[in-house]
Order: C-alpha cells, then structure tokens, then sequence
C-alpha cells in the first residue's frame, strides 16, 4: 500500500496549463500502476491516464495531457494543456499493483487514493 498526496491543482483561464503532481510514500512505487482521475460535481470518477512500464491516456483527453513518473522521486505528474472549462473537477491520483499487460480504466481497481485537488478552469 502507498499513500498519495496531489499538487499543484488551482484556478487557470481557458487555454492555460497546469501541472498536476502525486508524491507517494512506501518502497514498491516502482511497482505500482499510477493513475489519474477527475471528478466533476454529478458526474462519475472519469479515468484520464495511468502510467506503469508504459503510458495510457483516454482519447477524451490525449491530444492535451500526458502522464509522466520519477520511480526515483515517487511521484507521478498530469501535465494538462490547452484547458478547457469543462476540465474543472476535483482530480485524483490513485495506485495499485502492477498487472501484466492490463490496463485498468475503472476507479473501482485501484486501492490507494489520494485526496485531490480543484482544478477550476475559466472562460
């Protein structure tokens, strides 16, 4: 089990970017499959990236944010561009253990949370 801590989420104009950061705790980060996830007001937890050995990004968002780590420095980052306002929610980062060649796209899959950060974009 790893804990997670966000950063760097706040208030950004339409067009602007932000950088998104997750520090974990525990020795097997390098191990985990990392993950990012937004929330909007009613709406589901909505899968944006997860990075392990390789990267995946939901065709939702791939053309404008890319998830990237540091095993070295235990954090995963979502850099976001060119936002949108629809981009605002509460974003979470969330871990598990490696699986294989399995990509997991439901927050359902995923045992450790952080506690999010507001991105709030305006028009």
């Amino acid at each position: 089990q790893v804990q997670l801590l966000e950063s760097g989420g706040g208030l950004v104009q339409a067009g602007g970017s932000l950088r998104l950061s997750c520090a974990a705790s525990g020795r097997t980060f390098s191990r985990y499959t990392m993950a990012w996830f937004r929330q909007a007001p009613g709406k589901e937890r909505e899968f944006l990236a997860a990075t392990s050995f390789s990267t995946y990004i939901a065709d939702s968002v791939k053309d404008r944010f890319t998830i990237s780590r540091d095993n070295a420095k235990n954090t995963v980052y979502l850099q976001m561009n060119s936002l949108k306002p629809e981009d605002t929610a509460v974003y979470y980062c969330a871990g598990r253990a490696t699986s294989s060649g399995t990509w997991y796209l439901s927050y359902t899959k995923y045992d450790d949370w952080g506690q999010g950060t507001q991105v709030s974009v305006s028009s």
